[in-house]
């Protein structure tokens, strides 16, 4: 989140906020619409499913302070995570948080480079980077570091950018134009601090919101981007020298939503399964989430499950019941 971003947040205690009676985002509402239409057109019982328009922080206050309200559900960033959580803990109502990410990729030195920087490209800059799950941290070892940032550029500079309504564009535009000033931004100060960019870097054209899929090498630790979730299509890669660094990289921030790793050894890949701070963890892929399986992240990056057995229980309440015979 930019600083614009977070300084509203702090205005209004539930922008963006998602409550157990849907409200959709502000600026693009017509897709959670048709969603619920096609709850409605399946034959979902009337008001089983409500669609809320209006202020988000309005909607946010009114929902969570309801009686009828039991449980609320957030997705978003920590900084109105942690406003939602707090005004659901002032009821004593329970809080499931998806929040923010900064997901580090680990690419270990027993990989197909092109083949890994493939991959890694695909999901990079699937949605121009703006998914909760992005990979946006890309450790290398260090004996595969020109190699694998060469292969990730030619592959970012591959993609064809543009409109989504047109045939073979791969990456769409940016959000809003917070989004695309706050890539513009983090590329500016990596370049302050002495980063390199590899390829991309700017803005596409003056209409839109389109920025250039972005990959930058010799990252200063002190960079921004290294610390903020950039949730735009902007990649540093770093080096590493063993696994144990590559672990304690990987944990160094206070977030915990995912992670990913590539290697040919399963004792690395257990080691950063078991080691690796974080509720999503993929090992030579992108996707481990499956609807059947629970998924939280930890740290500062949520509260609570989504999907599975431990997903449904959060929306439970428990009874004990102890029954006798009839005293007589």
């Amino acid at each position: 989140m930019d600083q614009a971003e977070e300084e509203r947040a702090n205005q209004q205690a539930g922008h963006d906020a998602v409550p157990p009676r849907q409200s959709p985002a502000e600026e693009c509402p017509a897709s959670c619409i048709e969603i619920v239409r096609c709850f409605v057109d399946a034959g979902l019982p009337a008001g089983a499913l409500n669609l809320l328009f209006g202020l988000s922080a309005q909607i946010s206050e009114r929902v969570i302070d309801a009686d009828a309200i039991r449980k609320i559900s957030f997705t978003g960033s920590v900084a109105v995570g942690r406003l939602l959580a707090a005004r659901a803990g002032q009821r004593l109502k329970p809080a499931t948080m998806e929040l923010g990410g900064h997901a580090p990729v680990v690419v270990f030195e027993d990989v197909d480079v092109d083949k890994v920087a493939a991959a890694c490209a695909a999901f990079k800059f699937r949605n121009a980077g703006q998914v909760c799950l992005s990979p946006s941290r890309f450790y290398v070892h260090e004996s595969l570091l020109a190699g694998f940032g060469e292969a990730f550029a030619r592959q970012a500079q591959m993609l064809r950018v543009g409109d989504g309504l047109l045939e073979g564009t791969q990456m769409g535009p940016l959000n809003n134009p917070r989004r695309l000033q706050a890539a513009t931004a983090l590329v500016e100060d990596a370049a302050s601090r002495g980063a390199r960019v590899l390829t991309g870097g700017r803005r596409l054209g003056r209409e839109g919101f389109f920025f250039a899929p972005t990959v930058l090498a010799d990252m200063d630790p002190s960079a921004r981007l290294l610390a903020e979730e950039p949730f735009c299509p902007v990649a540093p890669v770093m080096p590493f020298a063993s696994t144990e660094e590559a672990i304690a990289r990987a944990n160094a921030l206070p977030f915990g939503l995912a992670a990913y790793c590539f290697t040919n050894r399963l004792d690395r890949a257990h080691a950063f399964a078991e080691q690796v701070q974080a509720g999503w963890i993929g090992v030579n892929n992108f996707t481990p989430a499956l609807a059947d399986a629970a998924i939280g992240g930890w740290k500062d990056s949520g509260l609570g499950y989504e999907g599975g057995p431990e997903g449904l229980d959060a929306y439970l309440k428990l009874r004990f019941v102890s029954q006798s015979h009839a005293l007589t």
